[in-house]
């Protein structure tokens, strides 16, 4: 028997650093194409419709203080930029700035950190990256996340301590932007190194407006660990193997290498993407939201068999949810805390036989008809319900005033990995946000780009398109005084 040698990574850190390096397009297969295809428009457009919103509004002026040499697109400002770094901040926090962003599994929104990273570096590189290029240093950020998440048992449950775009995203942004920039194997230890200080973000701004910063911190600060190793800076080479580097983050942390990919030193390469794909959202809120809202729905349509339901004659609303604390809200005051909300985002669809963009308004919130129903609604959490996107239920029980009760259940959700979205309905969610800033035509340029990504010799074309807004565009301008 014959053993062929070759250098071999010592550590975890080791393993991922030479894997970043040395993938390559030939490692894409045709699933995990077809999946980051999807997840780059989705996340295209939410953050197209972001822009609209407050959190980016006060992120872009604060941005617009700092200079360079150096710039990178705003999405949706027509010739705004800034520098690379606070072009990724602002487009991360737009991404994320309503909560209509992917979900994984384990629980993290995969992209938001990871594609403004990306076409904010491809605007400064000496040589324009191909399509291809870009789609490659996608899917090293998101393997990167998916495989620090299996580290930890406790990484499968819907978080409680720690929000994970701000954890494993950074790493994902750092991996990503490395691979953009061609580092050597140690270069991209550095990077994740250098990364790793700047993650971390607190489950206790959830449903504040700080929230979608943990997203555009970690585009940032991604970027910015990949840039400063390529200066030569240097962090721990054992950053993913210590309990006292990555596991300060999991009590149950158990690190493993990552599968080579050089030929002769490791065989089989699978990406995690190819296993388990990602959750897109219908409506903006979290993904717990979707599997109360369309039992919600399923509930209103049995009591309206006969004619609309008279919702006046509503005695209790029973909600029977997975624990979770910080999307356990029973009168939200504002739309963060809305999106955020099982009673909320559930009385909507009971009402109003939807849950949309603008459901989360402030006259949406504040309605009386609303505020009354919220009062009639009691949660429970039975033993069998897991804290778990890949395991949780939801069931909605209605009982009326003259004795009659319906229940429905969702154990999956339209969108749902199980039941991902159709390519029209994905497309149409795209068209519809991008359109809200973007002028018909960049809307279809887009699309085609990233339908044909692989194919397109420059992708910082795609920045021009997505500030090809529309003559009147929503409030971007009003945003800029």
């Amino acid at each position: 028997m014959l053993l062929h040698l070759c250098s071999l990574p010592t550590s975890v850190t080791e393993s991922f650093g030479a894997a970043i390096s040395s993938l390559n397009a030939v490692h894409l297969t045709d699933t995990v194409i077809r999946r980051s295809k999807r997840m780059m428009l989705d996340t295209l457009g939410v953050g197209l419709l972001g822009t609209s919103t407050a959190v980016f509004s006060k992120a872009l002026q604060y941005s617009q203080f700092f200079k360079s040499v150096e710039r990178s697109s705003v999405w949706g400002g027509s010739g705004m930029t800034l520098p690379p770094q606070y072009a990724a901040f602002v487009n991360g926090i737009a991404v994320h700035s309503m909560d209509f962003d992917d979900t994984w599994h384990p629980a993290t929104h995969p992209s938001g950190g990871v594609l403004p990273a990306l076409l904010a570096l491809a605007e400064t590189l000496p040589t324009q990256p191909s399509g291809l290029d870009l789609l490659l240093a996608f899917n090293v950020g998101i393997e990167v996340q998916g495989r620090l998440m299996r580290f930890s048992k406790e990484a499968h449950n819907i978080p409680r301590r720690f929000h994970p775009p701000a954890v494993v995203g950074v790493m994902g942004s750092a991996a990503a932007s490395a691979k953009l920039l061609a580092l050597s194997p140690a270069q991209c230890v550095h990077s994740l190194a250098i990364a790793a200080s700047s993650a971390g973000a607190p489950m206790a701004n959830a449903a504040t407006q700080t929230k979608p910063l943990h997203t555009g911190n970690a585009a940032r600060r991604g970027l910015e660990a990949a840039k400063l190793a390529l200066l030569g800076l240097e962090g721990s080479q054992a950053i993913l193997d210590l309990e006292s580097g990555f596991g300060v983050f999991y009590s149950d942390y158990s690190p493993s290498e990552l599968p080579g990919t050089n030929d002769g030193c490791g065989s089989g390469f699978r990406w995690v993407l190819e296993e388990q794909d990602v959750a897109i959202k219908r409506f903006p809120a979290h993904l717990g939201m979707h599997w109360v809202v369309d039992a919600a729905l399923a509930v209103r349509a049995k009591l309206g068999a006969s004619g609309k339901p008279d919702l006046c004659k509503v005695q209790k609303v029973v909600l029977r949810v997975p624990p979770s604390r910080y999307i356990d809200c029973p009168f939200p005051a504002m739309e963060h805390q809305a999106r955020h909300s099982f009673q909320f985002n559930a009385c909507s669809a009971l009402l109003d036989n939807q849950v949309s963009v603008n459901s989360f308004s402030g006259p949406q919130i504040d309605r009386p008809a609303l505020r009354e129903l919220l009062a009639k609604v009691r949660v429970e959490n039975p033993q069998d319900n897991h804290p778990s996107f890949d395991k949780m239920y939801c069931e909605v029980t209605v009982e009326m005033e003259h004795g009659e009760s319906v229940t429905a259940r969702c154990n999956t959700f339209y969108g749902h990995w199980r039941k991902p979205l159709s390519q029209e309905d994905l497309v149409g969610k795209f068209e519809a946000n991008a359109s809200t800033v973007l002028s018909q035509e960049a809307v279809e340029r887009v699309v085609d780009f990233i339908g044909n990504i692989e194919k397109c010799p420059d992708c910082t074309v795609l920045g021009s398109y997505l500030q090809m807004s529309r003559p009147t565009t929503h409030l971007f301008r009003e945003h800029l005084g």
